[in-house]
């Protein structure tokens, strides 16, 4: 796996049916990816509960040195991996795109590692004696999206592989090649049949949700499919963690300074160019310094390249499909067509071989636009001026979705104030999207339940069991 090559050539499909995989930013055929059956999956199911046993056999500390051992691995194929993300889903290699990602999936293995979950003994009092452990679950199925393939499927199977868990994963339709590169790249290291991925589109997802046999699911995703799979499961009584849609606002208070948070807004709003779950979705500025932001914010975007992501002076790419393409465009028309003030992009060249949209920026736009109220995925920011701190709250609590929030602010105890006002999983000070492996990360309303990283993440994959006595 030390060249793009060979890692390309590791993946190529053996037979069965496959499709062309295109570079979303030129239109060129990359290689080809496998299209399993549900057949496949059955077999793959098989594979990971003959493992498991033996793996949830080894010691805490045995699974760990694994982990790290995957680690290892995957830093010494970063190079490749990053090649093979950036070619497939667009992101530049550089800034916090296709190597960083490549990075925080060896970050987040090694933190995995090495969180403690010890044994809590809940009751000691000369009469009872009551202990809590957790177990592992069994079999974890792993349905991950195409926005940040390889770094959400390693917060999704390296706390289940900890926990002592087998792994079926499912990467996104859209980027099968990251997901079935990655889990070569780990397959290296881990026990034989231990880690297993299917590709395929929504039938081979739906097939894993119904398939009593998996005692966990955890998907990231938008909310109308992680609605069907709480149906779908529900009959099972199967365990998940769903992390769904966003639309993140952010509330920037009069007391700021424009020029020295602009930067710390473009990269809430833009990274990934706008496709991240958690990322600045909505921007509410105080009139008083409405239009200094507004001039600061764009002043650090025109300066933001985008283009092919293996030009390495790029920092933003394409999005990732037409599809994505085909809704920012209809939401920033809308948003034109309503009177906003378009101050940077909004011209995108439709008949260009990729899938690039301009970075733009959108002002003086209604709050019940649908730029403003529907999640874009993308490289547009509406900017709403409010007057009245509590109507932006209400704004900013709006919607049925809640992810995540921020407040931006030069006094952070005003700050924290109005962050326990929102309605989000998370809510950040003077950033926005920052994720950390040790701090609990979840929705609320449809953005999803359940919380991953850290301990609560740990606890999630597992079974609760209480030993008396």
């Amino acid at each position: 796996m030390d060249t793009y090559e060979n890692l390309l050539a590791a993946i190529a499909p053996a037979g069965g049916e496959t499709r062309a995989v295109e570079d979303p930013a030129t239109g060129e055929r990359i290689a080809d990816a496998p299209v399993h059956t549900t057949a496949d999956l059955d077999r793959a199911i098989t594979r990971a509960q003959q493992a498991q046993p033996a793996w949830a056999a080894l010691s805490d500390e045995e699974r760990s040195a694994t982990l790290n051992r995957v680690a290892d691995a995957i830093e010494a194929a970063t190079e490749p991996l990053a090649r093979v993300l950036s070619r497939e889903q667009g992101k530049p290699l550089n800034g916090p795109n296709a190597r960083f990602e490549v990075g925080a999936c060896v970050g987040w293995l090694r933190a995995t590692a090495a969180t403690p979950l010890p044994t809590e003994v809940v009751v000691d009092d000369g009469e009872t004696y009551a202990e809590l452990h957790y177990r592992p679950v069994g079999l974890v199925g792993a349905i991950t999206p195409w926005n940040w393939p390889m770094m959400i499927a390693i917060w999704q199977i390296a706390p289940a592989l900890r926990m002592g868990n087998a792994v079926v994963a499912k990467p996104s339709e859209h980027t099968t090649l990251s997901g079935l590169a990655l889990a070569a790249v780990m397959n290296e290291v881990l026990p034989e049949g231990l880690l297993n991925v299917v590709t395929g589109a929504g039938d081979i997802g739906a097939a894993m949700v119904a398939d009593p046999r998996f005692g966990k699911i955890m998907f990231t995703g938008s909310t109308a499919t992680g609605k069907k799979i709480i149906e779908a499961s529900a009959g099972n009584v199967t365990r998940l963690t769903l992390e769904l849609g966003g639309n993140d606002a952010g509330i920037v208070l009069p007391d700021v300074d424009p020029q020295a948070i602009a930067e710390g807004l473009f990269w809430g709003a833009f990274i990934n160019t706008g496709q991240t779950c958690a990322a600045l979705k909505r921007l509410y500025v105080h009139d008083d310094v409405y239009d200094d932001v507004v001039a600061a914010l764009a002043e650090v975007a025109r300066k933001m390249p985008m283009g092919v992501g293996l030009d390495e002076a790029n920092v933003l790419g394409p999005l990732q499909n037409r599809m994505q393409f085909d809704v920012v465009d209809r939401l920033v028309e809308a948003a034109k067509a309503s009177g906003a003030r378009v101050v940077l992009g909004g011209e995108p060249d439709r008949e260009a071989p990729g899938h690039f949209y301009p970075t733009t920026l959108v002002a003086d736009v209604d709050p019940d636009n649908p730029l403003v109220v529907e999640e874009q995925f993308g490289p547009a920011l509406p900017i709403i001026r409010y007057r009245d701190l509590d109507e932006a709250v209400e704004l900013a609590n709006g919607v049925d979705v809640g992810l995540g929030a921020s407040v931006w602010s030069a006094d952070r105890d005003r700050a924290r104030e109005i962050a326990a006002r929102l309605e989000a999983g998370t809510v950040w000070i003077n950033s926005h999207g920052g994720v950390h492996p040790m701090v609990p990360f979840g929705g609320v309303k449809k953005s999803g339940y359940g919380l991953e990283f850290g301990v609560e993440g740990l606890k999630a994959v597992s079974v609760p069991q209480v030993i008396n006595g």
